[in-house]
Order: C-alpha cells, then sequence, then structure tokens
C-alpha cells in the first residue's frame, strides 16, 4: 500500500516515528472526510478511518481531532462513542473530550451566549433571501455557508453579516475557510488546541495534518521535531504536503507501522 509514497515523505515519517511519544492531531473535514453540502453528512473515508485505528493500535501514541466544528457536531461526524479512544479538540480548541473524563470546556458567558444567540439571529433574517446561503449554529459563534450560493449571493452575505458583527461585536474573531466564514467570541485557535493537547498527553512530538486556512494557525506553531502534513491546494508552512485524504490514509497507515516497529 506505501508503494506511492515519495522518499522524503517517507524519510519525514521515519523521523517522527522514533519519538517517545506522539501524538497525531488530525483536522476532520477535508483531512479525514471529503467536504459535503450537507455538513452533517460526512464520515470518514474508509481508508482514513484504517489508518486512525492502526495509530491508535501503536505503542504511545495518541490520536486527536482538532475541528473548528462544535463538540457535539465533532462527536457525531467523527462517530466519537464514550468508549472511544481519540481526544477531541472542538469549536478551535474552546472545547474538548477526553477519553475517560468525558466534555472539558473553557468556561460559560452568559452575557456572551445571549449576544451569540441575538446576532446569530439578525444574521439568519438578513441573509435569508440569498439563495444558497445558510447559517449553522456554533457553540461560541455562528457560520456563514455560502457553498450552494454563486459568486453575488456570498459577497451580499458576507457584507451583510460582517456589518452586524461590526456593530455589536467589533471584538469577535472572524474565520474564513472552504465557502464559510465563522464567527465567535472564544479566541482560541487550532495552535491553542495543538498546545493543550500536547501538554496534557506528555507528547514529545506531534504530526499535524490540515487541509484549510484555520490550519495553518497550528501548523505555524509546530516545533522542530514536529511535522506539519498540508493535504491539497493552499499556501502552506507545512513541511509535507499531500494530495488528497487517500494520500494522507497512506501516509498515517505508514507512520503506525513505522511506529509499531521502531518502539518494539
Amino acid at each position: 500500500m506505501t508503494d506511492t509514497i515519495a522518499d522524503d515523505l517517507r524519510s519525514a515519517v521515519a523521523r517522527i516515528a522514533g519519538t517517545e511519544v506522539l501524538l497525531v492531531a488530525l483536522d476532520f473535514d477535508g483531512t479525514l472526510a471529503p467536504l459535503a453540502d450537507d455538513p452533517m453528512s460526512v464520515r470518514m473515508l474508509p481508508a482514513a478511518r484504517f489508518a486512525v485505528t492502526a495509530l491508535l493500535q501503536a505503542p504511545a501514541t495518541v490520536v486527536a481531532f482538532v475541528s473548528g466544528r462544535s463538540l457535539a457536531d465533532l462527536r457525531t461526524i467523527g462517530e466519537h462513542d464514550d468508549a472511544s479512544r481519540v481526544l477531541l479538540a472542538g469549536s478551535h480548541g474552546a472545547e474538548y473530550w477526553i477519553p475517560g473524563e468525558g466534555p472539558v470546556s473553557h468556561g460559560d458567558d452568559p452575557a456572551a451566549a445571549a449576544l451569540r444567540d441575538t446576532l446569530r439571529a439578525r444574521a439568519e433574517r438578513a441573509v435569508v433571501h440569498l439563495r444558497g446561503v445558510w447559517v449553522e449554529p456554533k457553540t461560541f459563534g455562528f457560520a456563514v455557508h455560502t457553498r450552494l450560493a454563486d459568486d453575488d449571493a456570498t459577497a451580499q452575505a458576507h457584507r451583510l453579516v460582517d456589518a452586524i458583527v461590526e456593530a455589536d461585536a467589533p471584538h469577535w474573531r472572524r474565520r474564513t475557510g472552504h465557502n464559510v466564514v465563522e464567527f465567535a467570541f472564544r479566541h482560541e485557535g487550532k495552535d491553542s488546541a495543538i498546545a493543550e493537547l500536547r501538554d496534557r498527553v506528555g507528547a514529545t512530538a506531534v504530526l499535524f495534518a490540515g487541509d484549510d486556512v484555520t490550519d495553518e494557525d497550528a501548523i505555524r506553531s509546530l516545533g522542530d521535531a514536529d511535522l506539519g502534513v498540508r493535504v491539497g491546494d493552499g499556501d502552506t508552512a507545512a513541511a509535507v504536503r499531500v494530495p488528497d485524504i487517500p494520500a494522507l490514509a497512506e501516509l498515517l497507515a505508514l507512520l503506525a507501522a513505522e511506529r509499531t516497529s521502531a518502539r518494539r
């Protein structure tokens, strides 16, 4: 299965495979599962699922999904139950699921949550007339999806919702992704999620893989002992790039095999 992996990728995998405690942190949408018009319909590709299972069986290896999705939605699309050994970082690292412990959130702010609900309702009313635009509720804000919209509707949606948030919540964080703009009153990013997970599991090295703009926060935070992997096109600070999800799954499966061999 690994015959298609180039020598430079094999070298990168071999380097990180020998670390004492390895954290493999993975974005979900576009990295393990294909993007879809219905975000809740996505699931890991079989090859990705196989690779994740192999990594979980490798010695001193921790797997985490790090996503902008709310924790509840990430558990659904990740088919994650209470017995799972996969750690979760949802909402860009503002909430977590820890095996044996359960959900962990970084505080509750009733005033911010009330403002979230108000602004989300206003955003929904502002874009209701725009074909193909819809607003997704998030734990700490909301997201405006335009995958099914044309360029004009997309531009209008961004202009209208940007104005709403700028007027009443200019301190909120604005993130862009594949056909989505997200607004949140929490400012955690995938970089802080990686730092927290690294500290929690005592990782001596981290592999992080992602496909989108928000994943670059995590990739740029990595150190010399770590490995960043970009899935697909786009500017990146990652040392390694793979073309698609099957190629990443192949790389992860190789890592699991190398990790098992190196730790014998």
